[in-house]
């Protein structure tokens, strides 16, 4: 598949088979990622994939992370528990989960510049992993903003930031083209 090709099919995927992506495929991946711009060549971001029994314990962070910022009631009641348990036995169906963090620098533009380039390793990533027959969803959640939650997956440093969440796996179904809005109606050429 030629790139432009690629950049037109490649869709977020939002159910997974169960198999796992193998270490060498997902290491491929990244490493095309890794050839994303960035500024005075820092390589920002940094990656950790909980797969397997690791999925657990991320799983169980976040639903932790949740019942503390409110999104999910901190209670014993039998419908709290439900949501529990389907939340968790669906983020558990998903492969693997990559935290994509960095460490944030104290100047505000370097902050953006270091966030504009794992956004490209992002999409980088993704685009190498449709060619590999892999999807990915790419996530930003409230969980991610909760320093608790970084402590409890292993980010003890205060100036580490979460960027983004990757759901990973094989598709097991991938959506129709929605289509995109027409360029013509977002972009103007100015002449002066």
């Amino acid at each position: 598949m030629d790139i432009l090709e690629g950049i037109k099919r490649r869709r977020s995927i939002h159910s997974f088979k169960e198999e796992q992506v193998s270490k060498e495929i997902l290491e491929q991946i990244f490493t095309y990622g890794s050839y994303a711009p960035t500024h005075y060549m820092k390589e920002p971001w940094k990656i950790k994939v909980y797969q397997g029994d690791g999925r657990k314990k991320f799983v169980q962070s976040i639903m932790k992370s949740y019942q503390r910022i409110g999104m999910i009631k901190d209670d014993d009641h039998p419908k709290t528990l439900k949501t529990i348990d389907s939340l968790s036995s669906f983020l558990l169906a998903i492969p693997h989960h990559a935290v994509i963090y960095y460490e944030q620098p104290d100047d505000r533009i370097r902050n953006e510049e270091e966030y504009a380039s794992i956004c490209a390793f992002i999409q980088n990533s993704q685009l190498a992993a449709w060619q590999f027959g892999v999807g990915m969803l790419w996530t930003i959640t409230p969980y991610m903003h909760d320093p608790q939650f970084a402590k409890e997956i292993g980010l003890e440093n205060e100036k580490i930031k979460i960027a983004a969440v990757m759901q990973i796996g094989y598709p097991k179904k991938i959506p129709i083209d929605k289509g995109r809005t027409p360029i013509g109606e977002k972009m103007e050429f100015v002449e002066f």
